[in-house]
């Protein structure tokens, strides 16, 4: 279990969101990951939303704070820079082992409570906020 930084990104009704498919099961996270040594959560967030989905953003404000595997910050953030899709993390690069796949995807917040997201606290979060966009 590892701490970790997490972005809630919605745009036009929809939330940023890494979809995993790994050993037949199918999910979906938040972009983010591990915060390093040295490293605050915000901190980590940007850098791993970077890698992630190729993106830039600006951090707004904490929304959740979840115990899950660890302790999850999740920020809700905006882009400022970049292009969707075209992260070049590790997990892309390094496709062995059991890893599985990563692909970066829009979601509408009014799926979002069909899907099976992680954490499923989150996803009831944003669904509360904006479900009526």
């Amino acid at each position: 279990m590892r701490d970790r930084g997490a972005a809630i990104i919605i745009e036009e009704g929809k939330v940023a969101l890494i979809k995993r498919i790994r050993d037949k099961d199918v999910y979906y996270v938040f972009p983010g990951g591990g915060i390093e040594e040295g490293e605050t959560s915000e901190e980590a967030t940007i850098r791993e939303v970077y890698e992630e989905l190729g993106i830039h953003i600006q951090i707004k404000q904490l929304a959740k704070k979840v115990n899950y595997n660890g302790t999850q910050y999740f920020y809700e953030a905006i882009i400022v820079g970049g292009i969707f899709g075209n992260g070049k993390g590790e997990e892309y690069i390094q496709n062995e082992g059991d890893r599985g796949e990563y692909i970066p995807i829009w979601v509408s917040i009014k799926e979002i409570l069909h899907i099976n997201i992680k954490p499923l606290e989150v996803g009831k979060y944003i669904y509360q906020l904006y479900g009526n966009m």
